[in-house]
């Protein structure tokens, strides 16, 4: 069996949720797509894809995996089940040993877990996904869904596209000029890390509950798929878990 390479997470707050953001390394994907993509959205072999992510859900001792189809805005699917085809761009579940799988390639994967260890979510953060404030707005649906406090959150923010490699020359028309306490004129980039962290903050997570994973996924290349880098790529996830 392919042994899919990953960034493990830890909180010891909460030893019964898992955190893991998978690689590009160690899967049954050709080239482009090599080795360990999780997409069956993005022209790969399907078989592949089913491989990787067998592989993934046994090294992790999950159940199942569940994703969505994921297009880059706020709808929440609660409860999400596995192979549901749902288009969200968030997912909560209190069922353990269901890995909610956010998949990425330079989009920024926000998982949440609550500290009673009994309520997670996962967050698709793209920009555009900062732009309309998703990981505030996912926050609060997660919180009202389960009658939780923000403040009662944990949040892991993983590998994604770094400060130095967000770049984006039309800013104004992107972003706009609410965004530019987050915009370096001289190199035309948005940190796009500190930015979820700080919509975080105004949702009401505690400052040392949020955590990020800071590795660029445009600049390493031998271990991330990056979107911006190579137009046709594979998809590497953020997982969260109750374990079981």
């Amino acid at each position: 069996m392919v042994q899919i390479a990953f960034v493990p997470f830890a909180l010891p707050e909460l030893p019964s949720v898992g955190f893991a953001f998978t690689s590009r390394r160690g899967g049954a994907s050709a080239p482009p797509f090599d080795a360990a993509n999780l997409s069956y959205d993005v022209g790969d072999n399907a078989e592949s894809v089913t491989r990787n992510r067998e592989a993934l859900r046994a090294r992790l001792q999950l159940e199942a995996l569940a994703d969505c189809r994921q297009v880059h805005q706020d709808a929440v699917f609660f409860d999400a089940r596995p192979d549901s085809g749902r288009e969200a761009d968030g997912m909560t579940t209190t069922q353990a040993g269901l890995g909610l799988m956010v998949k990425t390639a330079d989009c920024q994967p926000v998982l949440l877990a609550h500290e009673s260890g009994r309520f997670i979510a996962g967050l698709h953060v793209g920009w555009r996904g900062n732009r309309i404030n998703f990981p505030g707005s996912g926050v609060r649906a997660f919180c009202e869904h389960y009658a939780l406090r923000p403040e009662e959150l944990f949040a892991v923010r993983g590998p994604s596209l770094g400060p130095e490699e967000a770049q984006f020359v039309h800013f104004m028309d992107e972003f706009g000029p609410e965004f530019s306490p987050w915009y370096d004129p001289a190199t035309a980039t948005v940190n796009l890390w500190q930015l979820t962290r700080d919509q975080l903050l105004r949702a009401g997570l505690r400052p040392e509950r949020i955590h990020g994973v800071d590795l660029c996924t445009k600049t390493r290349s031998r271990e991330f798929y990056s979107y911006r880098r190579d137009k046709t790529t594979g998809r590497q996830a953020g997982i969260v878990w109750i374990r079981s």
